[in-house]
C-alpha cells in the first residue's frame, strides 16, 4: 500500500519533510560548508555526466514526481525546524519482497546529537508501520566510524559485505550491508532507540 506524498514525521527536535524549492540556498551552503566531511560517502557515476547540471528546482521536483509515485521517500533532515541533512528511503519494492534502503547524511556541526538515528527510526517505522514494508537495509563504507555507529546504536543486524557495491570517488567500493526486519522490532524501532539512549 502507498501512503499519499508528502510525509512529514516529528519526534522531539527532530523532522522529516519533503525538500522544497525554498530550501535552495540552506541546502547548497550545507553541501558546500560539508563538502570534506561528506564527500567521501557520496556515490559518483562511474559514466560521464554530460550536458547541463539540473536546476535545484528540476532536482527537488524530480525527487516529489518519485515520492508520489511510491519509488522513494525524498526527506530533509530538520532539527529544531532547520534543516540540517538528508535521508532518502530508496528502492522501494512491494510484492513478494517488502524492502527498501535507506541513505542519509548530515551536517558536521550537528553531528553526534542522535539526529541521525532518530531520523532512520523515525523512517523506518513508517516504512513499517504505514507503507507495510517487511525489510530495511542499509550499507556502509568500512571506513565510514560515524555511519556504522548509527546502525549499531539502531541495532541494525550485519548481514555481510557488498563488494564493490557502490561508485564513491571514481571506483567502485565495498560496503557492509545491515538489515532489520518488522519482526525484530515489534515495539517500534523509535521506541527501541529511546529505550537504549536512555
Amino acid at each position: 500500500m502507498n501512503a499519499a506524498w508528502p510525509v512529514e514525521l516529528v519526534d522531539h527536535d527532530v523532522g522529516l519533510r519533503p525538500l522544497r524549492r525554498s530550501d535552495q540556498e540552506r541546502w547548497m551552503a550545507l553541501r558546500t560548508d560539508n563538502a570534506a566531511w561528506l564527500d567521501p560517502w557520496d556515490a559518483t557515476s562511474p559514466v560521464p555526466v554530460t550536458g547541463r547540471a539540473p536546476t535545484f528546482a528540476g532536482f527537488v521536483r524530480s525527487l516529489s514526481a518519485q515520492a508520489r509515485a511510491g519509488e522513494q521517500l525524498p526527506f530533509a533532515v530538520t532539527w529544531g525546524g532547520d534543516l540540517v541533512g538528508q535521508l532518502t528511503v530508496s528502492s522501494i519494492t512491494y510484492g513478494s519482497l517488502r524492502s527498501a534502503s535507506i541513505g542519509y547524511w548530515v551536517s558536521q556541526h550537528v553531528a553526534g546529537r542522535g539526529i541521525i538515528p532518530t531520523a532512520v527510526a523515525l523512517a523506518t517505522d513508517h516504512c513499517f508501520f504505514t507503507l507495510g514494508l517487511h525489510r530495511i537495509e542499509i550499507n556502509v563504507r568500512p571506513e565510514n566510524e560515524r555511519s556504522l555507529r548509527v546502525v549499531a546504536k539502531l541495532g541494525f543486524r550485519e548481514e555481510g559485505l557488498r563488494e564493490r557495491y557502490l561508485h564513491i570517488g571514481g571506483r567502485w567500493t565495498d560496503h557492509r550491508s545491515f538489515a532489520l526486519t518488522v519482526e525484530e522490532v515489534p515495539e517500534g524501532l523509535l521506541a527501541r532507540w529511546h529505550a537504549r539512549s536512555t
